[in-house]
């Protein structure tokens, strides 16, 4: 990527730098719009010719002269119709294919977030491609042309404009009024739409709690008030639509008669003639025909807007960012210093510290296990530790980079990560082990399953390695935490942390976690294991304990546990005695 391309897109929105540099075709739908909205005034013209000219002078010649002329206009105007079409579906088909890898990343961006409100980016990107595909953005490449219509009544005679202007002005009013009447409702069947469908695929989810706890009526008593919030809002929407729509159709239709009958008026009284009649009731009806266009695809209109806005209002600042300096592949010194953490807004953080005071050096070959309490803040030292967070003060570096001097893909590459819960992603085995990765080996995907300890247990399964889960292979929880720890030490990391990876292990799973830990330790990876249970820092050989988010011990492990022990133990010698009626307790 050039630097050029750099600075262009830094700092903006990508779908708003697509829509941009389509500037090119949208001048040409204008110009296609321009010859189209033109060549319409071919009817009209022609009856005009044919009422004037060919039925008073009786000629054949003249007849077949303008019937060869209106073949090649009507032709071009199909030609121009194709050409419009075709652009706007090529548009939208290619700001689809260069957005829909942002929309798709930010999507699953959202899965470490805890905000309430979720966009749906990849279901807006849809909705902006259909509609830049539809008749409705036709409709408003016709409308700056419904002057030339207005023109061309005017020609025809002055009452005959200033009545089609009248009609003009009475539908954009109702245009006016139809988008302040409909923005709102449109909004928030949006919003109930988006959070009906998450509340949907989250109960899919968690079909196993809700069939076996007898959750089913009341999750989807819940889901169908959401689902009804979203479709009330929309009909209340469509309601107002319905109603500026029809009787914007009747004006349309009573203008054209009433254009009709100014016309037979002035043809009575020899001031126009009828062809002129005729052609200006047909023209003026093409002059609002726009307006009710726009009028009745007007929903999708402010449903396309909203989902572009929401799009460019979440993509802003994640253009193409300018490339960092490629750091060479670490070895997995990581240094954590004076590190502290808020808790993020999105997750409701008022400024509550969850970590802090956090100091200690790991060099390669090492494996920490952070110990503590539930809730003492183990889990968002390792998202500190792989990145997915930054702290507020302090630092986290990898080989003496901060995260952020980081290319963070490239990064990701060398560090293997197991989270709480872990899961795998719809596809083979084979495919989530390595990463997804469409050029890896087969020798080291089984060698990650073996450093696992996982092979014997995925050749037992139907397919083996290209058994795809959820699909023809259903997975215990302990046998999809195996599996995700063999993901986690795929290419074996230089950085790789595991958060309670032995929570739904048995004892087999237990010996095959330490087996792992060791084997990644002699291969000279850094490894930080998060240890609710003992048998999770068996390997390890160095401990850090942590309590309220704040940084009690740190040493080699027999170090750590000998001061832990002691603590305990002059802590249950102060415990004060206290007596009962029943005796001491």
């Amino acid at each position: 990527m050039s630097s050029q391309t750099s600075k262009r897109s830094a700092g903006k929105a990508p779908l708003q730098l697509a829509v941009k540099e389509a500037k090119g075709d949208w001048f040409s739908v204008a110009m296609f719009s321009f010859g189209i909205n033109l060549l319409m005034l071919t009817g009209p013209l022609f009856m005009l010719q044919v009422y004037d000219r060919v039925l008073t002078s009786r000629s054949i010649p003249t007849l077949v002269v303008l019937w060869a002329l209106i073949v090649a206009l009507f032709g071009f105007l199909g030609l121009f119709n194709f050409f419009r079409t075709r652009i706007l579906s090529r548009v939208g088909y290619r700001i689809d294919t260069e957005m829909m890898v942002h929309a798709q990343k930010l999507r699953i961006v959202q899965g470490l977030s805890q905000a309430k409100e979720k966009v749906q980016p990849v279901a807006d990107l849809a909705r902006v491609r259909q509609f830049i595909g539809s008749a409705g953005l036709t409709a408003f490449f016709d409308l700056p042309w419904v002057p030339i219509f207005l023109v061309a009544v005017f020609i025809m005679h002055p009452w005959l404009g200033w009545l089609t202007v009248a009609g003009v002005i009475v539908i954009t009013i109702f245009t006016i009024a139809n988008e302040l009447l409909t923005k709102n409702p449109i909004m928030e069947s949006t919003k109930w739409d988006v959070e009906s469908s998450n509340f949907s695929e989250s109960s899919r989810r968690s079909a196993e709690a809700v069939v076996s706890m007898g959750m089913m009526g009341n999750v989807l008593s819940y889901w169908e008030r959401l689902r009804h919030n979203s479709l009330s809002e929309g009909q209340r929407a469509a309601s107002s639509s319905e109603v500026f729509m029809s009787i914007s159709k009747a004006i349309r239709l009573l203008l054209q008669s009433s254009i009709l009958g100014l016309g037979a008026y002035l043809a009575v009284l020899q001031i126009v003639t009828p062809g002129t009649m005729i052609a200006a009731s047909i023209i003026g009806g093409r002059a609002l025909s726009p307006i009710d266009q726009v009028i009745a695809n007007w929903r999708n209109f402010v449903g396309a807007r909203q989902a572009y806005a929401r799009l460019n209002l979440v993509l802003a600042g994640k253009g193409e960012a300018p490339e960092l300096i490629q750091l060479p592949v670490p070895k997995g010194h990581l240094d954590v210093r004076n590190v502290v953490k808020m808790k993020p807004a999105e997750a409701g953080g008022d400024g509550d510290t969850i970590l802090q005071g956090i100091n200690f050096s790991l060099e390669p070959g090492d494996a920490l296990g952070v110990v503590g309490p539930s809730a003492s803040g183990k889990s968002s030292l390792a998202r500190l530790l792989t990145g997915l967070w930054m702290p507020e003060r302090g630092s986290v570096r990898l080989d003496g980079a901060t995260y952020d001097q980081w290319d963070s893909d490239l990064l990701g590459q060398h560090i293997g990560y197991l989270p709480q819960s872990a899961q795998l992603m719809r596809g083979s085995i084979k495919a989530n082990i390595a990463r997804f990765d469409p050029q890896a080996s087969d020798e080291n995907v089984i060698a990650a399953a073996q450093m696992a300890n996982v092979h014997h247990l995925i050749m037992a399964l139907p397919g083996g390695y290209e058994a795809v889960v959820g699909e023809n292979v259903v997975l215990s929880g302990g046998q999809v935490q195996r599996i995700a720890l063999a993901c986690a030490i795929y290419n074996t990391p230089a950085l790789v942390i595991l958060d309670e990876p032995n929570s739904n292990l048995d004892a087999e799973g237990d010996a095959a976690l330490t087996k792992a830990i060791t084997a990644l330790r002699e291969a000279g990876s850094t490894v930080v294991v998060m240890a609710h249970r003992p048998s999770a820092i068996a390997a390890v050989n160095k401990l850090l304990m942590i309590r309220e988010g704040v940084q009690v011990e740190f040493g080699p492990k027999k170090e750590v546990l000998a001061k832990i022990t002691k603590a305990a133990n002059t802590q249950a010698v102060q415990r004060p005695v206290t007596l009962s009626p029943g005796g001491a307790t």
